[in-house]
């Protein structure tokens, strides 16, 4: 219960960090998102709420457009993943990419993140074989 609150009050301390300004957003800036709300969906059994680490997601992840990569924020782990297309819509930054996932395991996936660069707000959508997650979070500069 505790780390559910200090979580908590961490996203909202991040929420109150500027991200960036809309109509300049700086390619090369490294930013950092919280996973808020993680939701997994499943054929026939609807959605669920779901911690990140109980999916394999990252509380706290580093976002480098520039180098094209997504890495976990936490320095003992190494996870990361390809920036394969970015795009900005509308005031909104659109990341795109695909991961294998395990060797041997048909888990792997394609995933979209939509950060809005007035407020930081985001939302990471991944799909793949009968499973698709939905996360809500925020992203500030760093």
């Amino acid at each position: 219960m505790m780390k559910k609150m200090c979580v908590r009050w961490v996203t909202i301390l991040l929420a109150m960090v500027p991200f960036a300004a809309s109509a300049d957003y700086d390619e090369s800036a490294v930013f950092t998102c919280a996973s808020v709300d993680v939701m997994e969906c499943l054929p026939v059994a609807g959605c669920n709420r779901v911690s990140a680490d109980a999916v394999g997601l990252p509380r706290f992840f580093k976002v480098d457009v520039e180098n094209k990569q997504l890495t976990a924020a936490h320095a003992d782990d190494t996870r990361k993943t390809a920036i394969e297309r970015v795009e900005e819509v509308e005031g909104k930054l659109m990341l795109q990419g695909a991961e294998e996932g395990r060797e041997g395991v048909r888990d792997g996936l394609g995933w979209t993140m939509s950060v809005d660069t007035d407020s930081g707000d985001m939302v990471l959508t991944a799909s793949g074989e009968g499973v698709a997650f939905v996360v809500f979070g925020v992203c500030t500069s760093m």
